[in-house]
């Protein structure tokens, strides 16, 4: 069976690949891998959520990127707005030496980036925010308990913002979002793209 992204230690044969980007106003250098989500580019559906995030709306400055990946939307936010505390986590071990050699690379401190099965080894229970391009091909599951978790890690006023495309189950993360929250927003919208947002 071929692993996917969403494994500790992908087999995939390493393939290490550079390119840069603007987000946020700032250039980042990036390094990706095989075995690791969106290895050619910075997902489009990342890019529209990294862009309509505004921390003005946070309660506090600490951020949990919850499936951190190589690092472009946790890193870009970091870079773009230094007063945030940025926690990083992903299952896959591969994509975390990546996140944190391109925070090397790009001169990012205030970050902290680890290993977690989903909230698994998150300590803090009082994030002004978490954000997340969920892993899809974990399935259903998976994507829901990061909504449905997402409650006891926020501090008061915190917000979840998650983008996820419409056929790829946009519609019932909403629903989980209400469910959870009681309250959701969509705060973009592009090429199917939803960017979609609850406060605690």
């Amino acid at each position: 069976m071929t692993d996917h992204y969403f494994t500790s230690n992908p087999n995939a044969k390493k393939n290490e690949k550079e390119f840069e980007i603007t987000l946020k106003n700032n250039k980042l250098k990036l390094t990706t891998d095989s075995g690791v989500f969106s290895k050619e580019r910075v997902d489009y559906g990342s890019k529209v959520m990294i862009e309509s995030i505004d921390p003005s709306i946070f309660p506090n400055e600490k951020l949990l990127d919850m499936g951190c990946g190589y690092g472009p939307v946790g890193l870009s936010l970091a870079k773009a707005y230094p007063n945030l505390t940025v926690h990083m986590v992903d299952v896959n071990e591969r994509a975390l030496d990546l996140a944190r050699k391109n925070a090397l690379e790009n001169g990012i401190n205030n970050v902290n980036i680890y290993m977690s099965s989903i909230y698994e080894e998150i300590k803090e229970k009082d994030f002004g925010a978490i954000i997340s391009n969920p892993p899809i091909r974990a399935g259903k599951k998976v994507v829901h308990e990061i909504i449905s978790e997402s409650y006891r890690y926020l501090a008061e006023d915190g917000v979840l913002i998650i983008v996820i495309q419409k056929k790829q189950g946009a519609p019932s993360a909403k629903q989980k979002m209400i469910d959870t929250f009681g309250n959701v927003e969509r705060i973009a919208l592009d090429k199917g793209y939803w960017v979609l947002q609850s406060k605690k």
